[in-house]
């Protein structure tokens, strides 16, 4: 029996990265660059859910192992609040054990660590500050102002590295959920960081409105980062990532499958993952995948993105955001403005506007062009057209 070639998962690593050669071959020159302790563009990855963000970052993330370069990995959660400031303590004294530091640079090093025990008998809530065999040096990284702190933090191991000529990594994913305060503060770190020539890098990845908040946190912010869109795959590529899994097991399709199957995931990476998956259980060891392989496993494709991609966000809106966003589904055409949200509701826009607002920071929706919003959740609107089919 032939194992099954595709993985839908928040993440997972799908058997074959199709169309994202120029994005991997742009961070392999970045890292390079970075490895020989010189100076980086930092980069910010944003797009829908399910177009391989989180994919895209952790094969960066191999990349920078790969080439020996001291990095570190931070998600940041939807719900409660996190603790930003001490888990980049943790980050940074961990980056700082990884740095080969020379003997020469013991001044260097013995600074450093003593900015981040202060820092992190600041802002820390783990124990590791004991592990510091250092004094804390005051009056630097534990004022209490967060951009000041964060900045000499960053300082201080930008320093190191680059006295080692190495430089080091932050990949940080669900950046859009970070804390305004955390965010402006991390910009302004990273940008003194930058202006010093320090190699530190970082690599991040958000829905669409990351952007925008990312340039309001710092007027600066777009010089400071490229901001690299990762959207639905063009039909070469997303034929690639589902042909190719099943080409290594032996299996190919049809070409009427093919266009059957693309039409309907629309090329998001995670529809293909999840339609093949289960056209692979569909296929009851035939060599060829027909489409009459793909139309018999489409309703338990529905049911498992109804009852699992889509219901785990459908469950977390209150019963004004969902009349908020069935309204976007009866405005006829996505993106939508809230003035005709409004209209469809019977209510003025004021009124809305706050729901409009907790869509935006839960994720479930964002702002196009031109002031339209639109679902962070490819085919969203579809799911509550169906839900709404069986609610009446």
């Amino acid at each position: 029996m032939k194992p099954n070639p595709y993985f839908p998962g928040a993440g997972a690593a799908p058997a074959y990265i199709a169309g994202r050669d120029e994005d991997i071959e742009k961070a392999k020159e970045e890292l390079e660059t970075i490895s020989y302790g010189y100076p980086a563009r930092s980069v910010i990855y944003y797009g829908l859910r399910g177009v391989g963000k989180t994919v895209l970052l952790n094969k960066v993330e191999s990349i920078a192992k790969a080439l020996i370069i001291p990095e570190e990995y931070m998600e940041i959660p939807e719900h409660g609040k996190n603790n930003f400031q001490s888990e980049l303590a943790l980050s940074v004294y961990k980056l700082m054990k990884q740095l080969s530091v020379k003997e020469q640079l013991e001044s260097y090093v013995k600074r450093a660590l003593g900015i981040l025990k202060s820092f992190s008998i600041k802002y820390s809530q783990g124990d590791f500050a004991t592990e510091i065999a250092v004094d804390p040096i005051q009056g630097l990284a534990n004022t209490g102002n967060i951009s000041n702190d964060m900045t000499e933090l960053f300082l201080a191991l930008g320093e190191v590295a680059k006295q080692n000529k190495k430089g080091v990594a932050f990949f940080i994913d669900e950046i859009q959920y970070l804390d305004q305060v955390d965010l402006e503060g991390l910009i302004r770190a990273l940008h003194r960081s930058n202006q010093k020539g320090y190699p530190i890098i970082i690599y991040a990845a958000g829905l669409p409105k990351i952007a925008k908040f990312v340039g309001v946190a710092k007027s600066y912010a777009e010089r400071l980062f490229s901001f690299v869109e990762i959207d639905s795959l063009d039909a070469i590529a997303a034929e690639k990532a589902l042909v190719y899994p099943a080409k290594e097991m032996g299996v190919a399709y049809t070409p009427k499958a093919i266009n059957h199957i693309l039409s309907t995931t629309e090329g998001y990476p995670y529809f293909i993952q999840e339609y093949g998956k289960w056209i692979w259980k569909h296929r009851h060891n035939s060599d060829i995948i027909t489409d009459e392989i793909a139309v018999a496993a489409y309703n338990d494709f529905e049911k498992s993105l109804d009852s699992g991609f889509f219901r785990v966000r459908y469950d977390k809106a209150t019963t004004k955001e969902l009349d908020f966003m069935l309204a976007m589904v009866e405005c006829g055409e996505i993106p939508c403005t809230i003035k005709n949200v409004a209209e469809i509701l019977g209510v003025t826009q004021q009124r809305i506007s706050a729901v409009r607002a907790q869509l935006i920071h839960k994720g479930f929706i964002y702002a196009a062009n031109y002031g339209k919003l639109d679902f962070t959740v490819p085919q969203f609107g579809q799911y509550l057209r169906r839900q709404q089919g069986n609610i009446n």
